[in-house]
């Protein structure tokens, strides 16, 4: 049938956003080959398991694409001391030999989940928009761009996803820090800190992925993802203990104190994180349709 929702190659559906996106795509009609390379299974008929190579060696794309007319393309490492080598070919080089696998098989659509470091620094003095120059500033942010580039050289249909942090149940990184200091019962000093950060649900995650694979808008494009609304650290916290039933328990601390505590415990990288801003809005994505919960 004409209408028919494509059957769905999900990389890396073991991870974070895989264990979402997998039974929310089979949740909107979609058939979802699931790719992992640990044994992870789910409980739904619309959903089948399969093995993913180990994406730091080369190997044929084409059995798992045999099984599939769209790609939403996960897998990769994201672990913030990696170095340029392993995420070069485990982001980039891999990613770009399922770009030119793909532009071998026909025509199937690609949805790359890349990442607003491939776009900035922890940090940026203005608000983020697609046509920023990039300027990553670590391994991966420039793996994830480097493999942005090779998409768009193999001449595939696709969509590219810049998503900022990302929260929700099993979140990892920043959030799950700010979580986890949240839950602690004792007032955190982080009530001053005024610098807004975008930040993304993994459900609006999940909905601005099966916007790129319906909507022919999206095609060719590359889209920032974030909630609609920035937010502060102190914003956060206080969210998250109002959801456990809890007061806010803030104290308003200087940020310059936050600011020079951190620099010289050698933890700099959190100011930059927590401190300042990073402002990206979807306003592209928006524009197509997108519709955010």
């Amino acid at each position: 049938m004409a209408d028919e929702k494509p059957r769905v190659l999900v990389t890396g559906s073991d991870g974070f956003v895989g264990r979402h996106l997998v039974p929310y795509l089979a949740m909107q009609g979609y058939t979802v080959i699931a790719a992992s390379k640990a044994a992870f299974t789910f409980n739904n008929p619309n959903i089948a398991a399969v093995s993913l190579p180990d994406l730091s060696s080369l190997f044929d794309w084409q059995p798992l694409l045999n099984q599939c007319e769209a790609v939403v393309h996960l897998a990769g490492i994201a672990h913030k001391y990696a170095g340029d080598d392993i995420c070069d070919r485990v982001n980039h080089r891999a990613t770009s030999a399922l770009a030119q696998a793909i532009s071998r098989s026909g025509i199937k659509h690609l949805v790359f989940i890349s990442s607003i470091a491939a776009q900035s620094g922890s940090y940026a003095g203005h608000e983020l928009t697609e046509d920023d120059f990039p300027m990553p500033n670590n391994a991966y942010g420039r793996s994830k761009l480097a493999a942005e580039k090779a998409i768009r050289a193999a001449g595939i249909s696709f969509t590219i996803l810049r998503p900022v942090v990302i929260y929700g149940q099993g979140e990892k990184g920043n959030f799950a820090t700010v979580h986890r200091l949240s839950r602690v019962p004792i007032p955190l000093p982080f009530g001053a800190l005024t610098a807004q950060r975008s930040v993304l649900s993994i459900q609006n995650l999940c909905s601005a992925v099966e916007t790129a694979l319906r909507n022919p808008h999206a095609r060719g494009q590359t889209f920032i993802v974030s909630d609609p609304t920035p937010v502060t650290i102190a914003e956060l916290i206080a969210r998250h203990r109002a959801g456990l039933g809890r007061s806010p328990g803030l104290i308003r601390v200087p940020e310059s104190w936050i600011k020079a505590s951190l620099s010289i415990t050698g933890k700099r990288a959190i100011w930059e994180r927590i401190g300042r801003p990073l402002v990206a809005p979807p306003t592209k994505l928006l524009a197509i349709g997108w519709q955010p919960s």
